[in-house]
């Protein structure tokens, strides 16, 4: 039977003999594996559960009325304290999970013990690439195989059962700061994968990959090159036809242009189309990115693709001329609803600019878009046009504007889910306002951000009265929304900006994460809290849910992740972080953690040379665009990385160029900033850490 049917497969696709026959049939089976993800609610195979990426779980033992005996069942230490933001996968009784580093695991589903650890040894300055730690999102399954692209670019093909790798390929220009940190995903028999970077200086693309030999089967570029010329790729058409002409002269053409798809990647099975979400532009700022003109095609943009092609098929720019780095790289979700007395097949998306769009998927028209968070930038989309209406100065050209949403997103990378039960979208959003201007010095500068903005008014106050009023008002919440009405359904308050995935299920639930290490359960009709476990740290990865002998389990991983975990100053707890933890529970689950012991905080360093004003001036700069975005603002660590008004190199000129000229912690991911800054400005940066270091004993006198 089995040579039956793969000849029927093989005479249609025109084989030529008996061994590519079997392949061929093989290779229909294992894609209608995935194309059926969602009615085999007791794995997770797919990033967002199935092709719809809905992240809902038709499982429905754990419910309602009886959440609240939800208890851990088990749960297994990582090794790094690293970002982890991954969703993991579930196969036939195994878990695979991405972590920090790029590392995948593989755990037993039932018993969490660890079957095996694969470690792609991402070299430790490769995360000078990074805007916002070494994170992973998660993998790819497909035949057998795990999928995992690594931090410094590549992508590898893992045995599911061994952990060994099968192939890997280098999916990225290695003198350029590109990096990975999102999941792959597979179709039809091809791996596809983008990359990131666009706030250093790189251009944008996806790929995609052959997943049995790893061989390249297209590429799309989401910018024109910056010679004018040709790539021979798949997107060199649609390039020609729609992008080239809204970009001008400017700073692009050394950076790259940005437009990184580094996050959303969806499959539509239904009709046969990929959609892809593209990034911001490099610099940020579009007066100098293009010379303040043109819409600067396809940042900021959904762009449906051919998958067996990667040739274009419709696309809708969210942000034109962006300008305040408004992605559209957040989570895309897949549904059928009624929209004015007919089904229509919808594209969802809530992107970073607080618009949540509603597009027609066959054509990529905008049906609806409203506001979901608080918008201060624009006043509306135009149903005519699609293009928002912008509020004068938002573009910050002659005066400063405080902006809401800002960089930080009304909503980020954090996953949504939809329930088909509810009709709604669970939704997490925060309020983190940022204060955009002119960078009268930008200059392009490797190994560090390139933005065009600076924002010294919205410099953080030394005292820690202050900074617990700026954190009180920075707001988080998780909200349902209705997508056919465009209006919030419920929401429920989540304290501090910082959001999480979030997963909903049959059972009427749904769950999330939150900055304090809560774990948390909500009625999906009303909001209601049903049920809470403390995970003893920052939890921002994405929860699923499988079974195993009929058994439901709740899985999500702990640990600080993303930029604003990395370096926020608002953090009450300053101590070194515990490693993330993987974390399942059952109904009548009664293990319990092993109880973390922060060690206690170093006390601070204060040099005994002599800074003048002027040095700790300029210091100040250099460390606010260069050091602050892994070391955190205003010399504040987050607690994840070394806060350097402690550090022991402070206090010594020798010792701290050691680290930052020479490369000395280049393994632990310190790279050698030699490139980028001269030995004067290095001692300019020690003087005004050495400042903040003064202050903080002041407030410490005791430790």
């Amino acid at each position: 039977m089995r040579f039956l049917l793969s000849a029927a497969c093989c005479a249609a696709a025109g084989c030529q003999n008996e061994h590519v026959e079997i392949q061929s049939y093989e290779l229909v089976k294992t894609d209608d594996r995935l194309l059926a993800a969602a009615s085999r609610p007791q794995d997770w195979v797919m990033h967002g559960g199935s092709y719809a990426e809905q992240r809902f779980s038709a499982l429905d033992q754990i419910g309602i009325g009886n959440v609240r005996d939800l208890g851990l069942d088990w749960s297994l230490e990582l090794d790094t304290n690293r970002g982890q933001e991954t969703t993991p996968l579930v196969v036939d009784g195994r878990i695979y999970l991405t972590t920090a580093w790029s590392k995948v695991v593989a755990i037993d589903a039932r018993s969490g013990r660890k079957l095996w650890q694969f470690d792609p040894k991402v070299p430790g300055d490769s995360a000078v690439r990074g805007c916002c730690d070494v994170v992973n999102r998660g993998a790819a399954y497909y035949d057998g195989k795990i999928f995992v692209g690594t931090f410094d670019g590549r992508l590898i093909a893992l045995s599911a059962s061994s952990g060994n790798p099968i192939w890997s390929v280098n999916t990225v220009d290695q003198s350029r700061p590109y990096s990975i940190t999102g999941a792959p995903r597979v179709v039809k028999g091809k791996v596809i994968i983008g990359n990131a970077g666009a706030e250093l200086g790189v251009r944008g693309y996806v790929s995609a990959y052959d997943a049995h030999t790893g061989k390249q089967a297209w590429r799309f570029y989401t910018v024109p090159n910056a010679d004018g010329k040709a790539d021979g790729a798949a997107s060199d058409e649609a390039l020609r036809k729609f992008a080239n002409s809204s970009w001008f002269d400017g700073e692009w053409k050394k950076t790259g242009g940005g437009g990184t798809v580094w996050d959303a990647i969806v499959y539509d099975q239904e009709l046969d189309q990929l959609y892809i979400g593209v990034g911001n532009g490099t610099p940020w700022n579009h007066r100098y990115r293009s010379g303040g003109q043109g819409d600067n095609l396809f940042l900021s943009s959904i762009v449906a693709l051919n998958p067996d092609t990667g040739k274009y098929i419709w696309h809708y720019q969210e942000t034109p001329a962006e300008t305040w780095d408004f992605t559209a790289t957040q989570p895309i979700i897949l549904a059928t609803l009624p929209i004015e007395g007919r089904l229509r097949k919808v594209l969802m998306q809530a992107p970073k600019n607080g618009f949540f769009y509603l597009l027609d998927r066959v054509s990529g028209q905008l049906i609806s878009a409203r506001p979901f968070a608080h918008v201060n930038w624009a006043t509306e989309i135009d149903p005519a046009t699609g293009r928002p209406r912008e509020v004068a100065g938002a573009r910050y050209e002659k005066a400063p504007f405080l902006m809401s949403p800002s960089a930080y997103g009304a909503h980020n990378w954090y996953p949504m889910a939809f329930s088909p039960k509810t009709g709604l979208v669970y939704l997490p959003v925060q309020d983190v306002p940022f204060f955009y201007q002119q960078d009268g010095g930008y200059r392009y500068r490797p190994q560090t951000f390139n933005l065009g903005t600076y924002s010294d008014k919205n410099a953080l106050p030394d005292g820690e009265a202050e900074r617990k009023a700026i954190a009180a008002s920075l707001k988080g919440a998780l909200i349902a929304w209705d997508p056919v009405h465009q209006k919030e359904v419920w929401r429920a308050e989540q304290p501090g900006p910082a959001a999480a995935g979030v997963l909903a299920t049959a059972g009427g639930l749904v769950f999330e994460g939150n900055p304090t290490g809560a774990f948390e359960a909500f009625d999906a009709t009303s909001g209601k809290r049903l049920w809470k476990f403390q995970a003893e740290t920052q939890i921002v990865g994405s929860p699923i849910s499988y079974a195993v002998n009929g058994q439901q389990y709740i899985l999500v991983v702990s640990g600080a992740g993303g930029g604003y975990g990395l370096t926020s100053p608002f953090t009450a707890d300053k101590r070194p972080k515990p490693n993330g933890r993987v974390l399942a529970f059952r109904l009548g689950g009664k293990a319990s953690l092993n109880a973390y012991q922060a060690p206690s905080l170093m006390p601070s360093v204060v040099p005994s040379d002599v800074f003048t004003t002027a040095q700790i001036g300029r210091g100040e700069r250099i460390y606010e665009t260069t050091c602050g975005w892994c070391h955190g603002p205003g010399g504040v660590s987050g607690g994840v990385l070394p806060d350097l008004r402690r550090s022991p190199s402070l206090a010594d000129k020798a010792t701290w160029n050691s680290v930052v000229l020479e490369g000395l912690l280049q393994d632990r991911g310190m790279v050698n900033f030699s490139k980028t800054l001269t030995p004067q400005k290095a001692e300019d940066v020690r003087a005004y850490v050495a400042s903040k270091a003064r202050l903080l004993r002041a407030q410490e006198p005791n430790n």
